[in-house]
């Protein structure tokens, strides 16, 4: 009780600082410390004065370095390293993280896989020990595989019972076509039934190499003993920079996809551009953009009084019940969208509105349309940088993504040098006169023929 009155009195009296204390939170990034193994293998850490500490390892493999055939696999893996190393059982493992007071996680998305865990301090070097474990001792056993394929069909069935991921699925699915982007992350049916303990071990030693891997770690973590561990526990990994399908370009293609059920209630739709990747000059500007778009729900307040001119009118006219802007990226490439639920006979009006507001940022967006979203692109920033996890988490994806630590004084740099002009100059060059890809779910009838949408991208009146 006492902690709260006193942070409060500190925001209270700390108003007029306000500025000062966000650029000073900038300047006072902690120090990034970076060491190479031997073998490849990064080492990044970043030292706050915390008890506690995260520490991860940062996998350059996900569905994107797959292939048609073991699509699925790394998702798989994910899995199976819980399951029990040659040195622990499953039961064992749980019991001596759960001992520790630790967490253990992962997940595995189209260009990465992490392993990760939250601890205190003094146990960073037992934790390291175990994600070592985990990565390079995983037993894979037989009964374990067959067990587990029964656990991934069934999350596989929670996620198609959720539009959201289906539509995002679809959209990859229709824009990469043709290549390893469009893949799941699960993998279809028939691979998770059919990959075998060869698949799994195949895997590993393609893409758990030492230079596709990082290990990251926030908080009160120091640096030359992660290094130390590291090679003590990561040594062995090999240092070749095996070729992936996933290292060949992703070819976008403007397409649409509907999956048509009229016993849904609602459509679920998606509308996508290609744009940039992560470490592009203009990808900040299409952030901003993405901004300016913004998202809306029924749910929410004072709809009238939002920044958003798409988000008043379809308040005004009650024609979604709600939609989010993305910016989905990857290394080489991204999908720039928005992802709307909509009543089957306000389809047609709300894809109208939505290119009317794509043109707009093509010409017309405006200083405080463009400083706004440069406010909460700052905010957001700050947001996700609150917890060692977060930092960790940061600092692990620049390391595979940038090859270094992107500070925050350069982040908070390039948004502050965005102008109007630079943003129209971005719209225009990814989103004016370029072919969209659409993707609609449920009762989509409704949904304006794409050559129209086509033409709206150029000839919008």
């Amino acid at each position: 009780m006492g902690l709260r009155c006193a942070a409060s009195a500190g925001r209270l009296t700390g108003v007029r600082n306000m500025s000062m204390d966000y650029k000073s939170a900038v300047m006072a990034q902690a120090e990034t410390k970076v060491t190479t193994l031997d073998n490849g293998l990064r080492v990044a850490t970043e030292y706050t004065p915390h008890q506690t500490a995260t520490v991860g390892v940062y996998i350059d493999a996900g569905s994107r370095f797959e292939t048609e055939a073991n699509n699925g696999t790394a998702h798989f893996l994910e899995h199976m390293a819980f399951k029990g190393t040659t040195k622990r059982t499953q039961a064992a493992l749980e019991l001596e993280v759960e001992n520790m007071g630790a967490m253990l996680n992962a997940y595995t998305s189209r260009e990465m896989t992490t392993y990760y865990a939250k601890c205190l301090s003094k146990d960073i070097g037992h934790s390291t020990e175990i994600l070592s474990d985990l990565l390079t001792n995983a037993k894979l056993d037989l009964n374990a595989i067959e067990t587990e394929r029964d656990v991934i069909l069934r999350e596989m069935q929670e996620v198609n019972n959720q539009p959201e991921e289906v539509v995002l699925d679809y959209l990859h699915a229709t824009a990469y076509q043709g290549t390893s982007l469009g893949y799941t992350i699960l993998g279809p049916e028939e691979n998770i039934k059919s990959i075998t303990q060869a698949d799994l071990k195949e895997y590993i030693d393609t893409n758990y190499t030492g230079p596709r891997m990082v290990i990251a770690a926030a908080g009160g973590v120091d640096h030359d003993e992660l290094v130390d561990l590291a090679n003590e526990h990561f040594g062995g990994l090999s240092p070749e920079l095996n070729e992936s399908e996933g290292a060949k370009q992703c070819r976008y293609t403007g397409s649409e996809l509907r999956d048509r059920d009229d016993n849904m209630p609602v459509a679920h739709v998606a509308f996508a551009v290609e744009s940039v990747g992560h470490t592009h000059e203009d990808y900040w500007k299409m952030m901003v953009a993405n901004s300016v778009v913004g998202n809306w729900d029924r749910s929410f307040g004072g709809s009238e009084n939002l920044s958003s001119p798409l988000a008043r009118i379809t308040a005004e006219h009650n024609w979604a019940h709600s939609y989010t802007s993305f910016f989905t990226a990857y290394s080489d490439t991204s999908l720039w969208g928005t992802y709307a639920v909509l009543d089957p006979m306000k389809i047609e009006e709300f894809t109208w509105e939505l290119q009317h507001e794509w043109m707009r940022l093509c010409r017309d967006v405006n200083e405080p349309d463009v400083t706004r979203a440069k406010n909460q692109l700052k905010a957001a920033l700050a947001f996700a940088s609150d917890g060692t996890t977060a930092v960790c988490d940061e600092l692990g994806r620049q390391m595979l993504t940038h090859g270094r630590r992107v500070t925050a004084l350069e982040l908070d740099e390039q948004i502050e040098g965005i102008t109007v002009d630079s943003v129209r100059a971005a719209c225009d060059e990814y989103i004016y006169d370029q072919c969209p890809a659409i993707v609609a779910y449920g009762a989509c009838e409704g949904l304006t023929d794409y050559n129209r949408v086509r033409n709206a991208m150029i000839n919008f009146a």
